[in-house]
């Protein structure tokens, strides 16, 4: 027989069998919300140190492990905790969200309360009772008091489960202890207990001279109005002071950080010794920072120890960090890119302990004896994260991670262990116990590939110079399942593009959405660049769209066009663009500067004036209206809608806080005033993004919307 007829046939039968066998992607899988809630996430697990020991934990939800020289062994299960718990009338439901108080202790926030649990005894040390939600807490191991808000009051309760009203709101205009300056600045809370706990720290806000913005309610029975405080750009800020409670004079003082009030009240820390705050203030033009001393039993301001200012905008988002009685470690971006300093306590620069092209992204803190700071960093690759320590004394850079990739530590206190969580482009999660003294990684945890069986296509990286010729993008591409290059195909670019936003990274399949995948699978080329105003690539790379939203970026993106266009399996004609709020903002943005070139757009929650957006993000990257009137006229996208010649959707949360309904109904406005057809769709009880089952709703929305128009 001809072994030739006899190859055709069983090839043919491959074929079939592997078509049979490969799956397809269902966007209810693979958008988190869906039937099955993301199942196509990479398994995760979360690790934890337990305190100093360095003996690292396994918090599964059930069960805690001990893990030594590489070995799991049972420590602690959650039925044994219950039978601790089952006469303290508290109902404990879950272990995620453990932490440690000592080597034996660990603490958890649950239903009814928090305790804290003896492993090796057995026996709940205390307890305390919260038979209500709070809205925020802090919790010091030290002194084991428990700081919180409830009904915007303020509470201190102790173990004995005895709580005490430190400071009343009395107003509706009145927020305490919760985050201000709406979350910018690396602001997250509101408390801030001193070292020994002795002294609460705590954010006092009045926001009764800001506009309110009304937000509607429809689940009422006549739907009602909710009001915000939502100061817009140019318009009037919130006042906030910092206020101090001493537990044992049981008395409250403000710090004395004077006129004017409308200025930035950032990173709140504490020195060595619970003497002093540090306090780095900022002026509402955000290009002057003051690093303030402040006496924390009077509140009496005692000196301002450097200032930093800057023709672009300076943004404090880390506090100090106070390890001796006169020393501590500054993070600022003063010679182009976020670096540690040491300084002393009169404010005098000691030494810059980490220097050149790259990024500190993460600051990790020191070793029990001082010699070295670990710190998280861009120093081998702005797309790959690695661990390195730095000495103090001769400021010699060690790297402590090997694999390429992007990695996430969590340290031990004495910094000789690491759980190092990592993925890079063709891994999807490892999970390991880094030696920080030797470098050596013991594998604990490494998930399957979720993707195995499907039909996923080619995810390649790529470089791209920006407009101005010289700069370096990074970009994404994903080339459709059985890719053949002699056809042609459609491309859906997906943007960002804004500040505190890096989308391409080496990390599983390049940092690609699940849906990028799915429409790769459905037959388009799916691509994403960062163009600058992206972070950790330094000052100069992300101060470049200062005073001109939308124009540095919209020029870089068309650099990845033009790159998209070069490729001959891309059909050029066939070009469509889709973004969330700042990228929303853009996908309109290049719709109308461009509309030769996108055929198809959908724009989510998107600003489309910036004088309708916050203070704080608005004016740091704009100006005020007043101040750049220019700017601000270039970047509104409702002055230019009778250029769009593409098919838009627009979609938005009608009870967005952030980017304000507001935007999006203006724009449709000016598309009815000059008679542009666009399409809109509005979510009426989402807020700034569709979250949960719903969204599946939106993806299958913004997916029909490219296959029936692109």
């Amino acid at each position: 027989m001809n072994k030739k007829l006899l190859i055709i046939p069983l090839l043919i039968l491959a074929f079939l069998v592997n078509a049979q066998n490969s799956k397809k992607l269902d966007l209810e899988d693979v958008i988190s919300g869906g039937k099955n809630y993301a199942q196509f996430r990479p398994e995760y697990k979360k690790y934890s140190f337990l305190g100093t020991s360095d003996i690292i934990t396994r918090n599964s939800g059930d069960t805690i492990y001990k893990v030594s020289k590489g070995i799991e062994s049972i420590l602690v299960t959650k039925a044994k905790i219950n039978e601790a718990l089952s006469s303290h009338n508290i109902e404990e439901n879950t272990l995620w969200n453990i932490s440690w108080l000592s080597n034996s202790v660990l603490w958890n926030k649950v239903k009814g309360g928090l305790y804290a649990y003896n492993i090796e005894s057995n026996k709940i040390e205390f307890v305390i009772k919260l038979d209500y939600d709070i809205k925020v807490y802090d919790f010091n191991e030290e002194s084991r008091l428990l700081a919180y808000v409830l009904n915007d009051d303020l509470y201190i309760s102790n173990s004995k489960n005895e709580h005490q009203l430190i400071l009343e709101a009395g107003a509706d205009n009145r927020v305490i202890g919760q985050s201000v300056h709406r979350n910018e600045f690396g602001i997250t809370n509101g408390l801030f207990w001193s070292n020994k706990g002795t002294k609460l720290a705590f954010y006092d806000m009045d926001e009764s001279m800001v506009t309110d913005y009304p937000l509607v309610d429809i689940t009422t029975r006549v739907a009602s109005e909710k009001d915000i405080k939502y100061p817009m750009a140019g318009m009037k800020s919130h006042h906030v002071k910092v206020g101090v409670y001493d537990t044992a004079t049981k008395e409250i003082s403000y710090l004395s950080t004077g006129e004017p009030k409308e200025k930035y009240l950032t990173n709140v820390s504490w020195s060595f010794d619970d003497t002093n705050i540090l306090l780095a203030e900022l002026n509402r033009g955000q290009n002057h920072m003051e690093l303030v001393k402040y006496d924390a039993s009077t509140g009496d301001k005692i000196a301002m120890l450097f200032d930093e200012k800057s023709t672009k905008w300076v943004e404090p988002e880390h506090p100090a960090y106070s390890y001796s009685k006169d020393r501590f470690i500054w993070q600022s971006e003063r010679d182009g890119y976020n670096h540690l300093y040491i300084y002393n306590t009169q404010g005098k620069l000691i030494k810059q302990l980490t220097k050149g092209d790259w990024v500190v992204t993460k600051f990790c803190g020191l070793d029990s004896n001082n010699k070295y700071a670990y710190f998280e960093g861009t120093k081998d690759g702005s797309l790959d994260r690695n661990l390195y320590k730095v000495s103090l004394s001769s400021e010699k850079i060690t790297k402590l991670s090997s694999v390429s990739a992007y990695h996430s530590f969590s340290l031990s206190n004495s910094k000789n262990w690491a759980i190092d969580m990592y993925s890079n482009q063709n891994t999807p999660r490892v999970i390991g116990l880094l030696n920080t003294k030797n470098s050596k990684f013991t594998e604990l945890f490494r998930a399957e590939n979720p993707y195995e069986g499907y039909e996923i296509g080619q995810v390649k990286l790529t470089s791209i110079k920006a407009a101005d010729g010289k700069t370096d993008l990074n970009g994404r591409i994903i080339l459709p399942p059985n890719f053949d290059a002699s056809k042609k195909y459609p491309v859906v670019v997906y943007v960002y593009g804004g500040p505190h936003a890096q989308l391409v990274t080496n990390t599983w399949l390049g940092g690609a959405r699940a849906w990028q995948l799915l429409m790769a699978q459905k037959g388009y080329i799916a691509f994403t660049m960062d163009n600058r105003g992206t972070p950790y690539r330094g000052t100069e790379f992300e101060q470049a769209i200062h005073r001109r939203l939308g124009e540095i970026e919209a020029a870089d993106q068309m650099e990845g066009i033009k790159y998209l266009k070069s490729l001959p399996y891309v059909d050029s004609e066939r070009i469509g663009v889709h973004g969330w709020s700042f990228g929303g903002f853009m996908t309109i943005n290049l719709m109308e500067k461009f509309p030769d070139v996108f055929k198809v757009g959908v724009s989510g929650g998107p600003v489309t004036d910036w004088k309708y957006y916050e203070v704080m993000y608005g004016e740091r990257y704009m100006d005020s209206p007043e101040e750049n009137p220019e700017g601000y006229a270039k970047s509104n996208l409702n002055t230019r809608v009778e250029s769009i010649e593409g098919r838009l959707l627009v979609i938005h949360g009608a009870i967005d806080p952030t980017v304000v309904w507001q935007h999006s109904l203006y724009f449709i406005e000016e598309c009815i005033k000059k008679r542009v057809q666009v399409d809109y769709f509005v979510y009426p009880t989402h807020e700034h993004n569709v979250l949960g089952p719903d969204r599946v709703h939106l993806m299958e929305k913004v997916t029909r919307y490219f296959d029936d128009f692109l």
